[in-house]
């Protein structure tokens, strides 16, 4: 990949040297057996590739002489050689293999980061926003976007959807907030139409032709007046798990600890 070879020894600059990782001339691999252990980093078939917005873009151009870190970048179809593709896949696009929540770099090395739809997906976010903002040279930026109603979707996994104050407690310890805001991707329609598209992929025969009936008005009365509906009865265990409004659980604490 043109630029890779280049890209790579700017990034051995700033790597952990005192962590194990192999080199392969695509990437660097700190991402061992014990870390995808620790963090429970399996193996996917899932795909995550998605273009830079505007935000992004301007960033990149604003420091096209620096390093920006894409933290959980996923396969980007621009390689770009001030960007720093850091990912537990080894896509063709991908500079390091690791994990968010322990960033072999050293510190205060990025002008700045990028965290987009990835802390949803991350074991423990708390630790990773320290972890990001470690890594961020003094007056840096971070440019971070998670999901707040969205379904469950997994690459491979998906802990945590956030509100807008929850973002903004995983990093008030460590950065000053300049803005927080909805951007176009994140508008409440995309919320509305993810929804109402997977219910429906998971219908079929009569109760998919009375979901598609259905107005707006139809749909906004008491969730409980729909519990024998078809579209509502018949919704596979699956898809119950995917658009749940609250998910329960209920545990015994053991006489051995398990750690």
């Amino acid at each position: 990949m043109e630029g890779k070879k280049e890209k790579l020894n700017k990034i051995r600059d700033i790597i952990r040297h005192d962590l194990s990782y192999t080199e392969s001339g695509k990437n660097f691999n700190f991402l061992n057996g014990e870390l995808q252990k620790k963090y429970n980093i399996i193996d996917t078939d899932n795909v995550s590739s998605n273009i830079y917005d505007p935000i992004a873009l301007s960033i990149i151009e604003e420091h096209s002489s620096g390093l920006i870190l894409d933290c959980g970048s996923g396969k980007r179809s621009i390689y770009y050689a001030n960007v720093v593709n850091f990912e537990i896949v080894p896509y063709d696009t991908t500079d390091v293999l690791g994990v968010g929540e322990e960033l072999p770099f050293i510190d205060n090395v990025f002008d700045a980061v990028f965290s987009l739809s990835v802390l949803e997906h991350v074991k423990n976010p708390f630790k990773c926003a320290s972890e990001i903002s470690r890594v961020m040279k003094p007056g840096a930026t971070l440019y971070c976007v998670v999901p707040f109603l969205q379904p469950l979707h997994g690459y491979p996994h998906h802990y945590y959807n956030m509100s807008m104050q929850g973002l903004k407690n995983l990093f008030d310890d460590y950065l000053q907030i300049e803005k927080q805001e909805v951007i176009a991707s994140g508008l409440p329609i995309f919320t509305l139409t993810w929804f109402l598209q997977s219910w429906l992929s998971s219908l079929d025969g009569d109760a998919k032709n009375e979901f598609l009936k259905m107005t707006v008005a139809d749909l906004t009365g008491n969730p409980i007046d729909y519990f024998e509906r078809k579209f509502v009865k018949e919704l596979s265990e699956e898809k119950k798990v995917e658009l749940a409004s609250t998910t329960a659980l209920i545990g015994k604490k053991p006489a051995i600890p398990i750690h």
